[in-house]
């Protein structure tokens, strides 16, 4: 069974993966208006600063669509929709949008 990650480690991982480059895109339909991290819309900076702004009450998980097994965070602040989720170190963003 996966661990799953409460919002603190959430945070954490992915303020990294931001800071390193180090993350990925969920293929999707609609990417350019759902991911303007991907299409280059808003910036790893302009993400880092909203989630830095985040704490537990604009948290939310709950597994996903295609893999139950797999949990992913959902992040609203400030009118912004930030949604990922990690597979082992990777990881994916589904959506970032205002």
């Amino acid at each position: 069974m996966m661990r799953r990650a409460g919002f603190r480690e959430a945070k954490r991982r992915v303020l990294k993966a931001l800071a390193e480059g180090a993350y990925q895109h969920e293929a999707r339909n609609a990417i350019d208006t759902r991911n303007e991290l991907s299409t280059g819309a808003v910036t790893a900076a302009e993400v880092i600063a909203v989630i830095g702004r985040c704490n537990g009450t604009h948290h939310t998980a709950s597994p996903h669509h295609a893999d139950a097994s797999v949990e992913v965070h959902v992040l609203k602040r400030e009118r912004w929709y930030i949604k990922f989720y990690f597979l082992d170190e990777d990881t994916f963003f589904i959506s970032v949008h205002r």
